[in-house]
């Protein structure tokens, strides 16, 4: 009996470390992939400069138009990837009175969802300020999504889905310059990505996208991603929110 049980324990151990060094080598070659992963996820996250430089001649060479007021009710503009998700954030929240899909931020006139060239998918939001100021729908803006990603919200990427906060005059600039100021110390390396433009003009988008998260409900991207980043806006700030909600 003895002569067969040595050679048993002789052979599960190296059986042991023959499955020792397959465990480590596996977590080690994770371990490096995982490194590989982030380095290049780094090395290829996109370039904000061209970005900052069509921001800062814009507001060296244009002045902001600032859009009338009718019946106590004013508008601000945003752009912050899909205005499908963008037109269900600010539709959820108090003293707005609606949101429309659009294009701005670029030269072309006319655009369309099929060729809107330089302009990016912007939203309308027509507020009451005795219900909500300026400086609170910017704060929706930066509450509702990546603030450091560069072109592009989630799965939405390219210039099309570029952020921008469009000012139309130097009260709104100044809001947006502060809250900027105050994240960029929070990040803590990082940048806030999204630009700064004085508006220009806003072109309404076709109907079909008008209101198109509520008309479209079963829609596989409304369901996983725009009723998904809805609701973790939701979340965050309740304190904003209209009291009937669909989601």
């Amino acid at each position: 009996m003895r002569a067969f049980f040595v050679p048993s324990i002789l052979i599960f151990d190296d059986i042991s470390n023959s499955l020792l060094k397959i465990f480590t080598m596996k977590r080690l070659s994770i371990l490096i992939i995982s490194i590989l992963f982030f380095s290049l996820q780094g090395a290829c996250k996109p370039s904000n400069k061209n970005n900052k430089e069509i921001e800062t001649i814009a507001q060296k060479e244009q002045s902001p138009v600032q859009t009338e007021s009718i019946n106590g009710l004013k508008k601000a503009y945003f752009a912050s990837g899909c205005f499908w998700c963008v037109e269900a954030i600010y539709e959820s929240v108090i003293g707005v009175k609606d949101a429309i899909s659009g294009y701005s931020g670029g030269t072309v006139d006319n655009p369309t969802y099929q060729n809107h060239k330089d302009h990016a998918e912007a939203v309308e939001v027509i507020y009451d300020p005795e219900l909500i100021s300026y400086s609170q729908l910017v704060d929706v803006y930066f509450g509702s999504q990546n603030i450091t990603q560069i072109n592009g919200q989630g799965p939405d990427r390219g210039t099309s889905y570029r952020s921008i906060i469009f000012y139309q005059n130097e009260d709104e600039k100044k809001i947006i310059d502060d809250k900027i100021s105050q994240l960029n110390k929070e990040l803590e390396g990082e940048k806030v990505a999204a630009h700064v433009l004085p508006f220009q003009k806003f072109w309404k988008a076709e109907q079909y996208h008008q209101n198109y998260e509520r008309n479209n409900p079963g829609n596989p991207y409304i369901q996983n991603v725009s009723i998904p980043r809805l609701n973790k806006f939701k979340k965050k700030h309740p304190e904003l929110l209209k009291e009937k909600q669909n989601h």
